[in-house]
């Protein structure tokens, strides 16, 4: 039974299904801190939501690659994606009060697809700072 449980299917599996597990919660965490429904409006055919949400949504799954990529136990693997999440919400926050000029949030409500567009860049590019930081 040993060597089932040590199986590279099992592992995958295992890695596999709390990376999703994950994905949902750190996703149903974001949709608490924007002041709008992402999937509402995705629904509705909101691009910059849909960028956006895009860009969350690889940015924690990327980190997740580097976090399994460099670590032997699933414990390890999801501790490292916790904390890779932690760091993309504060960037989250950092871009937010970076432009002052402007509420991010309003603007991707608002379908401003520039905002959009540079918020998932700003998820993308940072979770491979995030990855490539990761032991």
């Amino acid at each position: 039974m040993k060597d089932f449980w040590e199986s590279s299917m099992v592992i995958h599996s295992a890695n596999f299904s709390v990376a999703i597990l994950c994905t949902f919660v750190f996703l149903a965490i974001f949709e608490l801190v924007t002041k709008y429904n992402n999937w509402e409006e995705i629904k509705n055919g909101n691009m910059a939501v849909a960028m956006a949400t895009g860009g969350k949504i690889f940015g924690i799954l990327n980190i997740f690659r580097f976090s399994i990529t460099h670590n032997d136990t699933l414990f390890v693997m999801v501790g490292w994606g916790c904390f890779g999440f932690l760091l993309l919400l504060t960037a989250y926050y950092i871009f937010e009060f970076l432009t002052p000029t402007f509420n991010v949030d309003e603007q991707i409500a608002n379908d401003n697809r520039a905002v959009g567009f540079i918020s998932m860049v700003i998820s993308v590019g940072l979770s491979y700072v995030i990855g490539a930081g990761i032991i």
